[in-house]
């Protein structure tokens, strides 16, 4: 593993003054300057952080015993708990790189993913059991006794946590790491052969941490944490708080109503959502009933805010709120300052500092402001590679005219005079219609500003006459009775000429990841598969 991270090239700017601390040395502090402060709240069960660093080294020991080396991966398949916390610390302290997986894929898509990886250890919870079973015949590098439940005996092992670490010592050992070393792998969402894996390293994770301590998630930050550990946008706010000595409260699944509540219970002051998440919560008929003075801090990301949104939550909720937008391969980095900035709700900010954002047109070349193209950025913390992916990796490489490696990121925007940047599609969710370019965004916005609209996704479908036309998928609001082609007449009244909607389709509900993008391709699929 290492050999192939060290291979890969560097795209970050470097900088020959950086250093490091690694946060499994930096967090060994707490056990003694803060101890009895609480590190994670996970329900009913909770861990100071004397109790945690224990516990992180204990596994991280233990790794090390079963022959783990630096840079080796450990795979984890677990809802958020606390012992998996302690165990994405735990191999970061023994020196391995962590390969947290999503128990939303398939059977078959895991199994790519742990022998990709070439993991040679894998922690998974009682909730992934079934997932497992499907597997467990076709892991090539894990041995029966590295195969580790967190709450369960695996059938085929036999091997608890608790068993495993029964022998454990608790004696602070962090590996010596460097910036070049691997942190974690993080697989991107895929329905169809192997999911790519992000290799990200200690440059990218030290960058992205200082970053973020900057907007308060230090030491006395008490963070929500209700997206998967699986997904960066849970690491981009985890990490840093934990780095920091802060207090990070686990949900393992996100519930409106029991989000308030902890909200409420443990004084929350930060939390990392997603837009869904914000609209549930804002939508929640107790939520003005909720003490939550003590946030000083949402952030928003993995997809537009709405303006009617941002709005509602400033009016209701106290704290800033702070939109991000970036991939899990980094490269791109704007933010919005939703307090600063009311006139610009309806972007994503600005690009922050260190990072730069250009426009590309069909041929790579540069667009001048106001104009559309494929959004590309470089920045601070940039990924190591796709893992074992180098023309994949090449692929999504722009080089400017001075030199620069951007990444490209496969969506469409515009800068405005002011530098602020606004998404307007994914390039692949594109429609193009009789040969002219339409965003569904822009229709979405339409739609969703009609009083029975509750949520909409709009795709392009086969059109004999255009080669694809816009279709909206509409989800109605509670008691709401419009037909279809009442929607449809009154949003087309509203769009331009070579905009308008083909049909609207009314749906219960629309398909989401479990970090609240929709899933187009799945929309799509039924009308182009016909």
């Amino acid at each position: 593993m290492k050999d192939s991270v060290q291979k890969m090239p560097v795209y970050a700017p470097l900088n020959s003054q950086e250093s490091l601390e690694p946060i499994g040395n930096r967090i060994q502090r707490y056990a003694t300057s803060q101890p009895d402060k609480l590190a994670l709240i996970d329900g009913d069960h909770t861990l100071n952080w004397r109790a945690l660093i224990d516990r992180v080294n204990a596994i991280a020991n233990q790794l090390r015993a079963y022959g783990l080396q630096t840079g080796d991966t450990v795979a984890g398949l677990s809802e958020n708990s606390a012992d998996y916390v302690a165990l994405y610390l735990g191999t970061l302290v023994a020196g391995g790189c962590m390969v947290p997986l999503s128990g939303m894929a398939s059977g078959e898509s895991l199994a790519l993913m742990i022998n990709d990886c070439e993991a040679h250890f894998l922690f998974l919870s009682r909730r992934n059991e079934g997932l497992y079973e499907e597997i467990q015949e076709d892991l090539l590098n894990i041995a029966s006794d590295q195969r580790i439940g967190l709450d369960f005996r695996p059938s085929d092992s036999g091997v608890t946590l608790p068993d495993w670490l029964a022998n454990a010592s608790i004696e602070a050992l962090p590996a010596d790491v460097t910036l070049d070393d691997a942190f974690n792998i993080i697989y991107s969402s895929g329905t169809t052969g192997t999911p790519k894996g992000i290799l990200h390293d200690y440059r990218f994770r030290s960058r992205q941490i200082k970053r973020m301590t900057s907007n308060g998630l230090d030491g006395k930050a008490i963070n929500l944490v209700s997206t998967p550990l699986y997904s960066n946008t849970t690491l981009v706010s985890a990490l840093p708080t934990l780095f920091n000595g802060g207090t990070l409260v686990l949900m393992a699944k996100f519930d409106a109503q029991r989000f308030l509540e902890l909200a409420q219970n443990h004084r929350v002051t930060h939390a990392m959502l997603v837009p869904v998440q914000i609209q549930r919560l804002l939508a929640e008929p107790n939520f003005d009933r909720f003490d939550l003075s003590s946030f000083k801090l949402k952030l928003s990301t993995s997809a537009p805010l709405r303006a009617e949104v941002i709005r509602d939550a400033m009016a209701r909720w106290p704290g800033n709120l702070l939109e991000v937008y970036g991939l899990t391969e980094g490269g791109i980095s704007t933010s919005l300052d939703c307090g600063q900035y009311p006139d610009k709700w309806g972007t994503v900010g600005q690009p922050t500092e260190g990072s730069e954002v250009r426009i590309l047109d069909e041929q790579g070349n540069a667009l001048a402001v106001g104009e559309i193209g494929e959004i590309a950025g470089r920045a601070g913390a940039m990924m190591r590679g796709y893992y074992h992916r180098e023309a994949q990796t090449r692929d999504m490489i722009w080089t400017s005219p001075e030199g620069d490696v951007f990444y490209k990121s496969g969506d469409m925007g515009r800068l405005d005079e002011d530098g602020f940047l606004t998404i307007l599609d994914r390039r692949k969710d594109m429609i193009i219609s009789g040969g002219f370019n339409i965003y569904a965004v822009d229709l979405e916005k339409v739609l969703l500003s009609h009083p029975a609209v509750a949520d909409v996704a709009v795709i392009g479908i086969p059109s004999d006459r255009w080669g694809e036309t816009p279709l909206g998928l509409v989800v109605r609001k509670p008691q709401m009775n419009d037909r279809e082609a009442d929607i449809l007449a009154w949003a087309n009244d509203r769009l331009g000429k070579a905009q308008r909607l083909a049909a609207i389709e009314f749906r219960e509900t629309l398909p989401r990841s479990t970090i609240g993008k929709v899933l187009k391709r799945e929309l799509r699929a039924t009308y182009w598969n016909e």
